[in-house]
């Protein structure tokens, strides 16, 4: 192959990678005509997402825990094993795709706060952090509220165990 027929090659190969609206990400093309940036392909796993997007969520002020009853109960006691690690992607669910990801997410927030606003902060903010982190564009940030954290709840777990038998 001469060189202007891989030059032609490459182009037309460029130009169907670059159709507007498209959504398919080139496996990648090979040889040093092109650019390092198009020399492969890379892939996000889900539980990427996850982890950036749990954490993200736990930033904002108002957010109390993460996850619905049952898995805020497993958690506690996976949290209280020697060497456990807290599960920062307790209460994400992540739908992947090539460019593009959806996400849920299950929340508890304290009593008092104002709920669409820490439901806006918490969506504009998993937002920022996973489009910035992995590239993807956030299509959605569905919320849950599942519960609301009272401050009776710490009292009334803290008198349990300081129950004399």
């Amino acid at each position: 192959m001469t060189t202007q027929e891989l030059s032609a090659a490459t182009s037309s190969t460029s130009s169907t990678r670059k159709t507007p609206g498209s959504t398919t990400v080139s496996g990648g093309v090979s040889g040093a005509a092109e650019p390092a940036s198009s020399r492969g392909k890379t892939s996000i796993a889900d539980v990427v997402v996850v982890k950036i997007a749990g954490m993200a969520a736990r930033e904002i002020p108002g957010v109390y825990d993460m996850g619905g009853g049952l898995s805020r109960t497993i958690g506690a006691v996976r949290d209280r094993v020697p060497g456990g690690r807290p599960n920062v992607g307790r209460g994400v669910k992540v739908e992947v795709g090539e460019r593009q990801t959806a996400i849920d997410l299950d929340l508890v927030v304290e009593y008092g706060v104002a709920i669409t606003d820490v439901a806006r902060d918490v969506r504009e903010n998993v937002i920022a952090a996973v489009e910035r982190i992995t590239g993807l564009e956030v299509v959605e940030v569905n919320i849950a509220v599942n519960d609301v954290h009272l401050l009776e709840d710490d009292e009334t777990d803290t008198g349990m165990d300081t129950r004399v038998a």
